[in-house]
């Protein structure tokens, strides 16, 4: 066995003619070329980039060598060869493009990182699922046209504005906007559990040529029960959307007979009933509001409010009639009070100016936000 090795080593080594000498003659300018070019992809880096621009380089140099090969050698194994060579580096470059591009952010979606997750810390492997669960697609709305109809589109979804301004309207009255890197829906997405379904309680409509991101519902609460991470994450933003939009109902509108609040979260709300004529306490104002005296309060639960010691007491099976104002003015409760009878953030009432009966009478801006 030994003896048949060193016989094979023997041949590899000593089994041809040896040269009788160096010729001063240098191959063609194929041969040259493609030397160079193999010298300096061999120069590449690590890494996706750096196995691209590794495969880039040996390609070309294949290239000539297969042509030096052809022209110069006129051997057919050195063209075949390096052909087969090129070939595989092509389907390499390919292949890394493909990751590349895979792996690689849309522009918009860039430009949303930078802007609202780089601040938050949040690494890009971590963006990337976020978006992959969104298919990395970007969504396009035309002017005037409704990404949501009140009580008719479902809940199913979550949507964060990239550019462009939405108009949320309730029966046509102006509401507030929606500018960009806030979300369409997350009061929506709020109201409901996992298991329930809702409609929109306004309408979302497009003022300006705009783009968003949309999550499917139920993608997006898998990827929220498998990654705490990113849950605590949507939690925050979330909840910093909401309170923006609460906050932009400083700029509402005002109405003769008082203020329209926003009603988003359809589960928690207020009901304004007229007050009967010539009922017990009569119909009175607001006299924050400074309305003609023909307004009472009435809410939905009146057993989440604390009765007045001096107000009278329901008769048995009737809503308890709230006791009528003084006639003067009496100060506003201060902002650490907490509101009796409110549970929830303020939903959106329209202008009751030809209604009989009475608002909500809410003792500062605090107390409707609560």
């Amino acid at each position: 066995m030994n003896t048949d090795n060193s016989t094979l080593f023997e041949t590899i080594v000593y089994g041809h003619s040896p040269c009788d000498g160096w010729t001063n003659n240098t191959e063609g300018a194929f041969y040259q070329l493609g030397n160079a070019i193999l010298f300096l992809g061999y120069m590449g880096g690590s890494g996706a980039y750096g196995a691209l621009y590794i495969f880039g380089f040996l390609t070309p140099s294949f290239l000539c060598h297969s042509l030096w090969g052809w022209w110069s050698v006129c051997g057919l194994d050195v063209f075949i060869w390096n052909l087969l060579l090129i070939l595989i580096c092509l389907a390499q470059v390919g292949f890394l493009i493909y990751r590349l591009m895979q792996d690689g952010l849309h522009s918009e979606l860039s430009a949303l990182y930078n802007a609202v997750y780089l601040p938050l810390e949040v690494p890009v492997q971590v963006f990337k699922e976020i978006t992959a669960a969104c298919e990395n697609k970007v969504l396009s709305l035309a002017p005037e046209e409704t990404y949501a109809v009140e009580g008719k589109t479902p809940i199913d979804q979550l949507s964060f504005l990239l550019s462009g301004r939405i108009r949320v309207s309730l029966e046509g009255q102006f509401l507030h906007y929606i500018f960009p890197h806030q979300f369409l829906d997350s009061p929506e997405w709020e109201s409901l559990r996992p298991t329930e379904e809702g409609n929109f309680q306004v309408t979302l409509t497009a003022e300006t040529d705009c783009r968003y991101i949309s999550w499917r519902r139920r993608r997006l609460y898998l990827l929220l029960s498998k990654e705490r991470y990113i849950a605590r994450l949507f939690s925050v933003m979330l909840g910093n959307d909401i309170a923006d939009k609460l906050y932009s109902l400083n700029d509402k509108l005002f109405a003769k007979s008082g203020v329209r609040l926003d009603i988003r979260l359809p589960s928690l709300y207020h009901v304004l009933t007229p007050s009967p004529l010539g009922s017990e306490g009569g119909s009175v104002s607001s006299p924050a509001r400074g309305s003609q005296g023909d307004q009472t309060v009435v809410t939905v639960d009146p057993a989440n409010q604390k009765p007045d010691a001096s107000a009278a007491q329901p008769s048995q099976g009737k809503a308890p009639v709230p006791k009528p104002l003084a006639s003067s003015r009496q100060p506003w409760p201060s902002d650490t009070e907490m509101p009796s009878g409110e549970d929830s953030t303020s939903l959106v009432l329209e202008d009751f100016a030809d209604m009989t009966g009475s608002l909500m009478d809410y003792g500062s801006e605090r107390d409707y936000l609560k």
